[in-house]
Formats: structure tokens, sequence, C-alpha cells
């Protein structure tokens, strides 16, 4: 079970990379209905996920090539089974994962020298493939298992089986975290000067003066002085691509051509022009510019989120009362101070899994104990101190029933859902085309791929 997780996980992120470059020189090892599995789309995979966890693994091509097929299986039928997919939807995705990529190797430009593509175009072209599929495959997938749920006894058997076959699973240390926010906001002077540093530049834009040239003296935006998405300030969006809120709400009022007024966001004060519209899509330029917060500003605010710290410490506050007292965070200020993992939705977060800021800041605390105050910004972002309570911590243990009932009963649910597109497969085999390369004719499926 825990195999096909990490492959699922994976599995989209790596196959399917300039597919129709490489059939002309790559074997076909397997086609389901319609859709190509190619020899190197298993050593692609098998090299990447080695990669991702260290080299400890214990899968073979042939299984690698099963967990494929199954996944083309469900794409293939969910074709059949009308299942629909919005181009926005997909749109939207491709947005999400150029976004991530980008922030893990630095800019776009980097994602697509290191995926060998020619350029941000051929790279969205095939990210938005890979994404319709994907889509296509999760909601096939959710149709087979919608209704499966298990019992407080199927959750108590699995976990008896575990134990009796002595293959409990091992749950890492995971630890729950409260903060305070204290967000350093500009002066109304500094305020006031972006405001009319904006209109100044509108207005020059308007007389004729270049906005592409305009972004690239004046934007805040990291992403303008390169070549990919945001170079000179311009992208391309629709109501569901992955910017915030108000930039998208400015940019979809304008009409063509027009220059918004300066308007603020989590980011900063900006001014957008609309420079085409097409369809449910809109090539904008955007300037954006951040206060600047003075030295000074930075220290009183980190003072003050010590002297709350040490009232915390001495027993003059709780760190509740703390949080609804002093806390700028809206989402954390009505939850006592609990920050949810963005991974999971919960409050416990996963040692070996989070993010390594966060951890060089916790990792060290105990049950109880406070970080100092320290810096952190949204990137590109808000700018704010914090100081972060370790609330409780559960050590590294083989997996214990009462304590850990939630995730068992996940692991039970996962395995009959597993055990369902299993059998769906195994019915759907018998009528949809299947051919597989002789060399992969050897492999012992659990499935009858090979219809003998």
């Amino acid at each position: 079970m825990m195999k096909n997780s990490i492959l699922i996980a994976f599995l989209f992120i790596f196959i399917g990379i300039n597919a129709q470059e490489r059939i002309k020189v790559d074997g076909v090892a397997v086609v389901v209905g319609k859709n190509i599995v190619l020899d190197s789309d298993i050593d692609k995979f098998k090299k990447e996920l080695q990669q991702r966890i260290e080299g400890k693994i214990d899968i073979t091509d042939c299984e690698i090539l099963e967990e494929i097929m199954t996944q083309k299986l469900l794409a293939h039928h969910a074709v059949i089974d009308s299942i629909e997919v919005s181009e926005a939807e997909v749109n939207s995705e491709v947005e999400r994962n150029i976004a991530y990529f980008g922030q893990q190797l630095g800019s776009i430009d980097a994602v697509v020298e290191y995926y060998g593509f020619s350029d941000e175009e051929d790279l969205r072209k095939e990210l938005y493939t890979i994404q319709n599929e994907q889509l296509l495959i999760q909601r096939e997938r959710a149709s087979i298992t919608e209704k499966i749920d298990v019992t407080p006894e199927e959750v108590r058997t699995y976990f008896k089986n575990l134990e009796k076959e002595n293959s409990l699973p091992e749950f890492s240390a995971e630890i729950e975290l409260a903060q305070i926010v204290k967000t350093l906001k500009p002066t109304e002077e500094e305020t006031n000067r972006v405001f009319e540093k904006l209109n100044s530049i509108k207005k020059d834009i308007e007389e004729g003066y270049s906005f592409r040239l305009k972004a690239l003296i004046n934007s805040d935006d990291p992403a303008v002085s390169g070549n990919g998405a945001g170079a000179g300030g311009k992208y391309t969006i629709t109501r569901e691509s992955n910017f915030i809120k108000e930039f998208k709400e400015v940019a979809f009022s304008l009409d063509e051509g027009e220059i918004s007024e300066p308007f603020e966001s989590g980011f900063g004060f900006h001014i957008i022009q609309v420079e085409k519209v097409k369809g449910q899509e809109r090539d904008v330029r955007h300037i954006l510019i951040q206060p600047k917060i003075t030295q000074e500003e930075l220290d009183a605010s980190k003072a003050e989120l010590a002297k709350v710290r040490e009232q915390v410490i001495n027993g003059e506050i709780t760190f509740e009362d703390a949080v609804l007292k002093y806390s700028d965070d809206i989402e954390t200020r009505s939850n006592k101070g609990l920050i949810l993992n963005p991974q999971t939705n919960d409050t416990r977060f996963d040692l070996t899994r989070m993010d390594p800021n966060l951890y060089s800041k916790v990792s060290s605390l105990k049950a109880g104990e406070i970080t100092e105050p320290f810096f952190d910004e949204i990137r590109g972002g808000a700018k704010m101190h914090k100081i972060i309570l370790l609330k409780s911590k559960n050590e590294t243990h083989t997996a214990n029933f009462t304590q850990d009932y939630e995730k068992i009963q996940q692991l039970t649910l996962q395995k009959k859902q597993e055990e369902t597109v299993d059998k769906w497969a195994k019915n759907k085999i018998e009528d949809t085309y299947i051919k597989i390369n002789k060399d992969f004719k050897k492999c012992e499926f659990k499935n009858n791929w090979k219809k003998e």
C-alpha cells in the first residue's frame, strides 16, 4: 500500500515529459487503450523515486510498470465514461505547478532547462497534457471509490493483522505549533509616497512611456527581470489562475488597454494594465511597489514580541490570551494561535517533512517552550515578527491503536479503496485494448495484463 502511495504521489510529475519528441527514438513499453507508456517513463520515474527517498527503494521495473498501466487504464476509461475536466481547471493546476517548480528551482527558466524543454510555452503545453490526464484519473478513481467507507471493526481488524504480521508502521515524530504574529505595517507617510509614485508612473505610461520599461525600472516583483512568466511585469491569467484575489478582481474589471488606479494587496501596491483579452484569458502587465519598513520599526516590533514572550514565560498571561490580545494573524488568532499544516489541513506537523525554515526554528524545543522573536516574510509580501510555542510533541513510535486511531483508520480506508480499484481494473482489463512489448512479457503482474 505504501509502495502504491509513493508512486501515485510522484507519477505525473515525471511521466510524459516531452513524450512526442522521445517517442521517435524511445521504445514503446505498453499501450493501454490509446495511451502509450515509453521505456524511458519507467527508467526516469525510478531514478526520480530513488533520489526522493535517498536510494532506499525495493520495487521492480515490473511493479512500476503495472502501477503506470493502472493509471493509464483509469485515464482511458475516464474518457469512455465521459468524465469532465474544464480547461480552466487544468490551467489553474498548470499555474500552481509552475509556481511550485519555479520556487523549488529558483525560476521558470531553470525549470525549462532542468526538464529539457525548448521554452516556457513548450513546458506549459506538456504540463497541460499531464494535468488534464491527472484530473481525469483522480475523478475516475473518485467515482469508483466514492461510496467506500470503513467501520471501527474493520479498522481494528486491519490493525490486528498488521500486529500479527509484525508489520506495524513507524510513525514519525509529530508536533503541534501555535504562534503570535506582529505584522509590520508601513507608516501613512510611506504609503502616500508609494501611491504618489504609482500615480506618477501611470500618468507617464498614459502619455506614451513603455509599461515594460517602467516595470523593469520600478517594480519590486522579483520575476520582472527574468525571461519567463512575469518578465517585464507581464502575466497571462484566467479567473482560476493562482493569483491573489485583489489582483484578479482588478485585472478582470479593466478593458483592453486600460490602466488601473493604484490598489493594495498582501504583496504591496500595484497598478495593472490589460494588454490583450483572449476569451477567458488576459495578458496583463503590472508594477508592484512595496512600502519600506525602517530599521527602527523592525527593532520596535521585535522588542514588543520579546516582552510578550517574557510575560507568557513568567505566567503573567497565557499564550492563548496573548494570541487574542497581540496577534495580527487572522487565521491562527481565531484558533488559539494553532498553525494548520498546509499539506494535511490539521494541526500536526511531521518533523521529517516540515518546511526547513520552520524546522530550524522549532526542532530543538521541548513541549511548552517558545522561540525567541524572529523575522519572517511571505515571499514578496507581508513582513512580520513571530514567536512560536511548541504546544505538544509525540516522539517517533510504532503505531498504537488508541493514540494513532485516525491514522490507522485512514490507512484502512486507503487499503480498501486500493482493493476496490484493483477489482475494477481486473474487470476493465478484459475489455480494453492492451499491447505489451515482448521485453515486458516476462513480468509477473498481479493482474492479467497479458490476457493469458
